[in-house]
C-alpha cells in the first residue's frame, strides 16, 4: 500500500475506490490518528457507487474522502479485473470490529453517533463486553427529522467535548456521507467513519448474512429476504444497471489509479 496519506484508488464507474484490504485500512486510520490528520471514510458498495453516478455532489464527497473502502464483493471483483489484484473487501462491520479489537492496546477513543433511540448505547455495551478495555467516550442518537442549527451546534459541541479519536457515524447512505462532509471542519476528531448498518449488526439488533454468502457476493439476497419491502425496489433497479455499466467499463479499459 502507498505510504502517503491517501491510499491509491481504482476508478469504478467514475468513483475512486481505494485499492486496499482490511489491513491497509486499519494502518491508514492508525496513521491519521497518530499524526492528527483529519479525514473521513466512506464505506461504499454498489449502492453507493450508483448513488454517486446520479448525484454529482455525493460523488464529490467520495472524491474528498480520505478513503473509500470497497464494501461489497462486486467492487472487489471489479478492482481485480481492472488490475488491482490484492484488493479485498473492507466491510464496515469488519473494519469496526478490527479497530475496536486493537483499541485497548493502542488507546483509541471512540464516539458512536447515529442509529435509532438507544442503539448507540446498546452498541457501546456490546463492544465493551466483546473488547474489554475499549475507551468509548460518548454516544449520541440524533432525531430522524432535520435538526435545527442550535441542535446541530449542540451535537458538534458534545462530540468535541468528548475528545474522541474516531467518530463512528451510523446514519445510512447517503445521509452519513453528507453529514461527515458537512462537519469535517467542525469535528475535531482525526477520523470519521460512516458505517451505516454496522451499528445494528454489532449491537446484535439485526442479523448479518453468513460468511459464505458474504464471500460469494450473495449478501444482497440475505438482506433482501430480511427486508423485502425496503430493499426490493433498490435491488431491482440498481443491480441490473450496475452489471450493464460494469460490463461496459471492463470492455473498454483495464483501469487506472487515481488519488483524492
Amino acid at each position: 500500500m502507498s505510504t502517503s496519506a491517501f491510499p491509491p484508488r481504482v476508478d469504478i464507474l467514475g468513483v475512486g475506490v481505494s485499492a486496499i484490504d482490511l489491513k491497509d485500512a486499519v494502518a491508514t486510520i492508525d496513521r491519521w490518528i497518530r499524526q492528527r490528520q483529519k479525514h473521513f471514510v466512506c464505506i461504499t458498495g454498489v449502492h453507493g457507487v450508483m448513488e454517486c453516478r446520479r448525484d454529482s455532489d455525493l460523488r464529490g464527497i467520495h472524491h474528498a474522502a480520505g478513503m473509500v473502502t470497497p464494501d461489497g464483493m462486486p467492487l472487489v471483483w471489479m478492482a481485480r479485473r481492472l488490475g488491482f489484484d490484492r484488493v479485498s473487501r473492507v466491510y464496515g462491520p469488519d473494519l469496526m470490529r478490527e479497530v475496536s479489537r486493537l483499541s485497548p492496546e493502542r488507546g483509541y477513543r471512540h464516539f458512536y453517533f447515529g442509529g435509532g433511540p438507544g442503539l448507540a448505547q446498546t452498541l457501546e455495551a456490546s463492544l465493551r463486553e466483546t473488547y474489554p478495555g475499549i475507551d468509548v467516550v460518548g454516544t449520541l442518537s440524533p432525531p430522524f427529522r432535520p435538526v435545527t442549527e442550535e441542535e446541530d451546534n449542540a451535537i458538534v459541541e458534545a462530540i468535541n467535548a468528548a475528545k474522541p479519536d474516531i467518530v463512528w457515524v451510523g446514519l445510512s447512505t447517503p445521509k452519513q456521507e453528507r453529514w461527515m462532509s458537512a462537519h469535517r471542519d467542525r469535528i475535531e476528531a482525526p477520523v470519521m467513519i460512516g458505517v451505516g448498518a454496522a451499528f445494528d449488526f454489532l449491537a446484535g439488533t439485526k442479523r448479518q448474512a453468513p460468511r459464505w454468502m458474504q464471500r460469494n457476493g450473495l449478501e444482497w439476497a440475505f438482506r433482501l429476504a430480511s427486508e423485502p419491502r425496503r430493499l426490493g425496489r433498490r435491488y431491482a433497479t440498481i443491480v441490473p444497471r450496475f452489471l450493464i455499466l460494469a460490463g461496459a467499463q471492463l470492455a473498454l479499459t483495464r483501469g487506472r489509479a487515481v488519488r483524492t
